[in-house]
């Protein structure tokens, strides 16, 4: 019984895992205060970055390596990237709507 315990509640923790998106290859991406161009920079992505999508929003339209889209990625409190950077394997919303 002891060790069937243990494995759920491995399998739990690993299921509640933030997941983590890849951002384009070959590239550096702006993280801005807002989602748009005409927020700040606050920092910027080193190439090879992976990010967590904690909830999109619509913003400015931006083209970029997975194609054309209004949708930014929350990743952080007042960190934002356009998802036209983030390969998530959708072209819509694959994270609920910011608040």
């Amino acid at each position: 019984m002891g060790a069937a315990s243990g494995t759920a509640n491995a399998e739990s923790l690993s299921a509640a895992a933030i997941r983590t998106y890849p951002i384009a290859p070959g590239v550096s991406v702006n993280v801005r205060s807002g989602p748009g161009t005409h927020y700040s920079v606050v920092r910027t992505l080193p190439e090879g970055s992976s990010v967590p999508i904690n909830c999109q929003c619509p913003g400015d339209t931006i083209s970029g390596y997975y194609g054309t889209t209004d949708i930014w990625d929350n990743i952080a409190n007042g960190q934002f990237v356009s998802d036209a950077y983030v390969k998530t394997g959708s072209d819509g919303y694959v994270a609920g709507r910011c608040a």
